[in-house]
C-alpha cells in the first residue's frame, strides 16, 4: 500500500560521487511520513525515469532535494519528482488506512497536505 508521497519536488542537487540515495529536507520527511533509510521509488517528471534508493534526510527548512549516486545520471537539478513509498499492511488495517501527500511549491516546501483513503467509499481529504 502506498504509505507517503511527496509530490511535484524539484531536485537541488545531483552528486554522482556521493554513495547512493536521495537527500530529502527532514520537513518534507515529516509531513510525507517518509523516513530516513526506508527505500523509496523516484518518478522524473521530466523524463519519466523511474528509479528505487533509499532516504538520507536532509537539513529541516533546506528545501535539499539531492539525488545522489549512479541515480544522478538519470535526472538533472531543475527537475520535478515524484517520491513515492509502500508499506505491507495486515488485511485488517486497510480500511483504516490513510496515506499521507504532500504537494510541494517552487522551493520544496509543502503547499498542500492530503490524505489518500484506502477505501473505494473514501473520497480524497485535504488535511490543511
Amino acid at each position: 500500500m502506498l504509505r507517503g508521497k511527496i509530490h511535484r519536488a524539484t531536485i537541488t542537487q545531483c552528486d554522482p560521487d556521493y554513495v547512493g540515495s536521495i537527500t530529502i529536507d527532514a520537513d518534507l520527511l515529516r509531513a510525507s511520513g517518509i523516513r530516513p533509510n526506508e527505500a523509496v521509488l523516484v518518478l522524473d517528471i521530466d523524463n519519466a525515469v523511474r528509479f528505487e534508493t533509499y532516504v538520507i534526510k536532509g537539513e529541516p527548512g533546506s528545501g535539499v532535494i539531492g539525488v545522489n549516486g549512479a541515480a544522478a545520471k538519470l535526472v538533472e537539478a531543475g527537475h520535478k519528482i515524484i517520491i513515492v513509498c509502500f508499506g505491507l499492511m495486515q488485511e485488517d488495517a486497510l480500511d483504516a488506512h490513510k496515506a499521507k501527500v504532500i504537494i510541494c511549491d517552487e522551493h520544496n516546501r509543502v503547499a498542500e497536505s492530503l490524505e489518500y483513503g484506502s477505501t473505494l467509499d473514501e473520497t480524497l481529504a485535504a488535511i490543511n
